[in-house]
């Protein structure tokens, strides 16, 4: 159970703007953004960074996805790894992907530019942070300074959403629970 409640109704208006992009663009409500309302300045600078990392930029938005199904999955965060895992579902990723995503180094269903991407967001992801002189050098084979930016925005945008989601035990809604159950 989510250890936030939403917020009164006057926090709830300042908000509205936010909530109807949040649901716009995800096809639900998430109840992350409810919990955020109740700081409505801290709701708005997340928006715009969230919009920014995650729906702009040269690297491609599955990839995005990816990233954060990794970083979510090694951080323990149940919440932010459904949610990119649905998130990646709408954005096109195969279901078969979604579900090897951890199996990257291996599996012929990622390239040799995602392994590299995803190898530096797991080791980031990790505590302490793991991420070496050697995953850097594969990740720049693939990727130009402008990119490793943008991978390593999407990285630290959910470290934030992790430990926000997982500290406040973010009840997951209907549509990320259910294409968490159906991929297993």
């Amino acid at each position: 159970m989510t250890r936030i409640a939403a917020p009164e109704k006057q926090f709830m208006e300042r908000c509205e703007p936010f909530l109807k992009q949040a649901e716009a663009s995800m096809g639900y409500q998430p109840n992350d953004v409810l919990s955020l309302c109740h700081w409505p300045e801290l709701l708005h600078s997340l928006s715009g960074l969230v919009h920014t990392v995650l729906q702009t930029g040269d690297v491609d938005p599955t990839l995005k996805r990816l990233i954060g199904i990794i970083s979510s999955r090694t951080q323990g965060c149940t919440y932010c790894t459904a949610h990119s895992s649905y998130g990646a579902s709408q954005l096109g990723v195969d279901a078969e992907k979604i579900a090897a995503v951890f199996e990257f180094e291996t599996s012929a269903l990622f390239t040799a530019a995602e392994r590299a991407v995803l190898r530096v967001a797991w080791h980031g992801a990790l505590q302490p942070n793991a991420v070496t002189d050697r995953d850097f050098e594969a990740l720049k084979t693939h990727y130009s300074d402008r990119d490793i930016v943008e991978i390593v925005a999407v990285l630290s945008l959910y470290g934030f959403l992790n430990r926000w989601n997982g500290t406040l035990n973010t009840e997951l809604e209907a549509p990320p629970a259910a294409f968490g159950t159906s991929v297993g």
